[in-house]
């Protein structure tokens, strides 16, 4: 969990976080973007958390390392990373998590991630589930109304397993 005193600061990152921001640069490189340090930093505050981040959490969080941050830089670094797969909106929350498909994905620009995302209403972490069975069920019930699916992301509110457990 993301420490709510960390600040933008790459030497904050655990090791495993770093090496996911290693393998999105490199990612970034090979497809003409470049990872600036605003968007490393943005990608590593959201890798790092157990909960989606909102714009202006994170923004907090990096005015503590730069201080004339401010929204636009925010949500251009939001901007970026989404577009290049690296981060998935959450709509319901209006908040971010990391996505490391794209970086993991062997079959090219067409991997077609249909993300779900299940979503505890009492801790608020979200956990990305992708179930290829769903895929293939959205992906044909689309093809059955003559629409092409490029992507699809299921937002699922219930109770973790942990929360479970933790209420009678």
């Amino acid at each position: 969990m993301l420490d709510t005193t960390l600040v933008a600061d790459e030497k904050a990152f655990s090791g495993a976080v770093t090496l996911r921001l290693d393998q999105a640069d490199r990612y970034c490189t090979t497809h003409g973007a470049r990872l600036t340090e605003t968007r490393r930093q943005v990608l590593g505050l959201i890798l790092s958390s157990e909960k989606p981040l909102g714009a202006y959490d994170l923004l907090d969080h990096l005015r503590a390392y730069h201080r004339n941050a401010a929204p636009p830089t925010v949500y251009r670094a939001l901007e970026f990373l989404a577009e290049h797969g690296l981060i998935h909106k959450i709509e319901r929350l209006s908040a971010f998590v990391g996505c490391t498909h794209r970086l993991e994905c062997h079959h090219g620009e067409g991997c077609g991630h249909r993300a779900q995302f299940l979503i505890c209403r009492h801790c608020g972490v979200a956990r990305e589930l992708e179930d290829n069975a769903i895929g293939v069920a959205l992906t044909h019930a689309a093809s059955r109304a003559s629409f092409r699916m490029e992507t699809a992301t299921i937002e699922i509110e219930g109770i973790c397993a942990a929360c479970q457990d933790a209420v009678p």
